[in-house]
């Protein structure tokens, strides 16, 4: 082939490449054209709907770059993962950039954010406690105290408490968009500054000065809901997930006024004809929703702020069953916290059993969210690491109930510097600051060696910090008022509860289904045994062997029904360690305004209603007319009525017992004496005319009387006992009724309904 030949082949083939080229470029563009032309145009329908359906629905971007037009409820666990991979791509960097883009879109249409400013002034906390000895919990301590307690209420015996100095005239302001560092060493009053500020101080402590809120007083708002307190206890449910255990965190505590706050975000932005990003509105968007089982913020705990998502499906445990470790349990604790609404964080030793790593990646995030949404923080960590320590703008140094330093980190040195103290170089901060006012450790670090050390007191260091010029500059805060006019109207929550009490009952009702199928086996089991039971009484009283002519044949019927009434009665036994294992749970999450008592009492009995059904059903179903009672149709409706009454009657007082013991060995204890007397005043194992006159109260008050009698009355007033023996004007039934004691009106019978007077409206 000629060169000619070959270069005119060459040049065919350059243009055909070109051509293919510039084509499938073309194709490429018109392509992605019209995708953004498509989604320009679902924004352009998006924002012609109604402000409160525009905030209910968004543009999902989908895993192939397809954009659709969704509804936020009816976002999957699936896409909510993939939206937050796509929003928080690497952890604490791309963090920070996501919340710079929810800030950004607040700040473009000129929106404020709510802030909160926490000030507390001449704030003194005293209790009174035993001493030696007397402090001990042993049984005649614990006897001793509740005498000496009702007789003090009584003004007849003076108390022997000691009074105990918690925090002593406290002032100081924490500020928003600061992170805030509580420091102390162990007694030195933490826990109790934070549970004061956070509203949450028992009734028992002394408490004067005062604590406020952008200016206002503790009774003008709900504190509980505004600030969010997280203890350094770890309590969850065993029975459920991480995510199951955050979701309903999430949906108890509700959007926080989110909503309102979006809708107004919208209208802004269709009227400054604004395009925000789609996957920032959509998080946004399922933030907001309330009433939900799943929430988006969850996924984002669980995956970038938490690091549990490798266990987001994983059991919590407790002591009888497996479950996660003791440090995911006090991330998880944190978490709970975290996916609510609450704009000040109060948070009491949240780095404990935590690596240094995963403490710094928590802290890290909360800084900076912090600073990027305008949070209020106060944090107390034990021994935190030089690293963590740097996070931190300011610090709060609590010693002996008093104020050492309140003020920016960077000044701390500066102060003890001027006290005469000095750090050693290789000594964290930190560890420093904690052992400088130790009168064991304060030594070490005395700087002025020209001049011979003295111990310098918890006192002297507190006066001193007022002439210091930190000290001054606090003060002469503290002396100008807080404007109130400057504070944002929804900073501070004035509902009690973040949702309705519909979703409240419904929250409650899905928790507690879940954790009763995963308790399946206890259900199970006392339905097989309850089966047996009944198995061997029908045989044992088999109605060939049963006759109705004497009154001693009526007292065997008798017992009969009185092992009936015992059987139902304890079959419920389990309601009681059941109930004291969940105790802790529901006064932590009822304390931090997760749901009412009603709400957790109502749900549970929802739910254990049908089980008593059964359970009743079959033990009436499988004894009634073997055994041979009175065949009456309506008479066996009216004993399985009853026995249902009594069956809930015992839950009800096995729950209440719980509740006073609020501990099994307590509660098993002291429990079985009123267990002793319902059992033994119950008209059976004594007759009425047998219980001695200063016993009579028991015997009215128990309810297993009133259970007792109305089964009798409704079997020995029917038709099989109607029949008259020889030497006798009154009926077989009448007799063995007088016999035993038992009251034979047949308006004893509707007496069952002082047994729902012994079911506990709240634990």
């Amino acid at each position: 082939m000629e060169s000619s030949d070959i270069s005119r082949v060459t040049s065919v083939r350059i243009t055909a490449s070109n051509i293919l080229r510039n084509s499938s470029v073309e194709v490429f563009s018109r392509s992605s054209r019209e995708e953004d032309d498509e989604e320009a145009l679902k924004w352009a329908a998006l924002e012609k709907l109604p402000t409160f359906l525009r905030i209910q629905r968004g543009i999902l971007t989908e895993e192939k770059g397809q954009a659709r037009e969704i509804d936020i409820k009816s976002l999957g666990l699936r896409e909510r993962k993939n939206l937050i991979q796509r929003l928080v791509k690497i952890d604490g960097h791309d963090n920070e950039k996501f919340l710079l883009k929810l800030k950004e879109r607040i700040d473009r249409v000129g929106l404020d954010s709510p802030t909160v400013e926490v000030r507390f002034e001449h704030l003194t906390v005293d209790a009174e406690a035993y001493v030696g000895s007397r402090a001990l919990p042993t049984i005649f301590n614990i006897s001793a105290n509740i005498l000496e307690g009702f007789l003090n209420y009584l003004h007849i015996l003076p108390s022997r408490k000691k009074p105990f100095s918690i925090l002593h005239d406290v002032s100081g302001i924490i500020k928003p968009r600061r992170m805030a560092l509580l420091l102390g060493p162990p007694s030195s009053g933490k826990t109790t500054l934070l549970l004061a500020l956070a509203g949450r101080l028992g009734s028992d402590l002394k408490v004067s000065g005062r604590v406020t809120y952008n200016g206002h007083g503790m009774d003008e708002f709900v504190p509980q809901r505004t600030s969010a307190y997280t203890s350094q206890y770890d309590l969850h449910a065993g029975e459920m997930t991480v995510r199951e255990t955050l979701d309903f965190s999430a949906r108890c505590q509700g959007g926080g006024g989110l909503s309102d706050m979006l809708a107004e975000l919208s209208r802004r932005e269709k009227a400054a004809n604004i395009k925000p990003d789609p996957d920032i509105d959509i998080y946004m968007k399922a933030a907001a929703l309330e009433g939900q089982k799943t929430s988006v913020v969850t996924e984002y705990m669980l995956k970038k702020i938490l690091g549990l998502e490798i266990c987001a499906d994983t059991l919590v445990g407790d002591v009888m069953k497996r479950g996660i470790s003791g440090g995911q349990k006090k991330r998880l604790t944190t978490g709970e916290i975290l996916v609510g609404p609450a704009r000040a964080l109060f948070m009491d030793e949240i780095s404990t059993g935590l690596d240094s790593s995963t403490a710094f990646q928590i802290v890290n995030s909360l800084r900076q969210s912090i600073h990027m949404l305008n949070g209020t923080a106060l944090i107390s960590l034990l021994q935190p690491a030089p690293e963590t320590y740097n996070l931190f703008d300011d610090i709060i140094l609590l010693s002996d109930g008093k104020i050492v330093y309140q003020g920016p980190c960077e000044n701390v040195l500066e102060f003890f510097g001027y006290m005469g103290f000095k750090c050693p170089e290789r000594k964290g901060v930190a560890d420093f600051l904690q052992e400088v006012t130790s009168r064991k450790d304060q030594e070490q670090y005395w700087a002025r060696k020209d001049e011979p050390y003295s111990y310098v007191t918890v006192k002297e260091f507190a006066e001193a910090f007022q002439s210091f010029h930190i000290g001054q500059k606090l003060g002469d805060e503290l002396a100008v008022p807080f404007d109130k006019t400057k504070g944002h109207p929804a900073a501070l929550t004035t509902k009690k509860y973040g949702i309705s009490k519909r979703e409240l009952l419904r929250a409650c009702t899905s928790r507690e289904f879940l954790i009763m199928k995963r308790n399946s086996f206890v259900y199970i089991f006392k339905m097989i045994q309850l089966i047996i039971v009944a198995f061997i009484s029908m045989t044992l009283f088999l109605r060939t062997e049963m006759s109705r002519n004497t009154v001693e044949d009526g007292g065997i019927f008798m017992g009969a029904l009185f092992f009936a009434v015992l059987r139902i009665m304890f079959n419920g036994l389990t309601e009681l360690p059941m109930t004291i294992f969940q105790l802790p749970v529901f006064y932590k999450q009822r304390g931090l305004l997760f749901f009412p008592s009603w709400a957790y009492s109502l749900s549970k009995w929802i739910l254990k209603m049908p089980i008593a059904f059964a359970e009743v059903g079959a033990w009436v179903i499988m004894t009634y007319y073997v055994i041979g009672f009175d065949p009456n149709i309506e008479r066996f409706f009216k004993q399985y009525l009853l026995l249902l009454c009594i069956h809930q009657m015992a839950s009800g007082l096995l729950r209440l017992m719980a509740a006073l013991g609020r501990n099994i060995i307590v509660a098993s204890t002291f429990g079985s004496f009123p267990l002793l007397l319902v059992v033994v005043l119950g008209g059976f194992v004594l007759s009425k005319d047998d219980v001695k006159p200063w016993w009579e109260w028991g015997y009215w008050v128990s309810p297993l009387m009133y259970g007792q009698n109305a089964i009798s009355v409704n079997e020995f007033l029917g038709n099989s006992w109607r029949h008259v023996p020889a030497n006798s004007t009154e009926s077989l039934g009448v007799l063995v009724l007088k016999a035993r004691g038992a009251f034979t009106e047949p308006h004893w019978y509707w007496h069952l309904g002082s047994l729902n007077q012994f079911y506990p409206r709240r634990p």
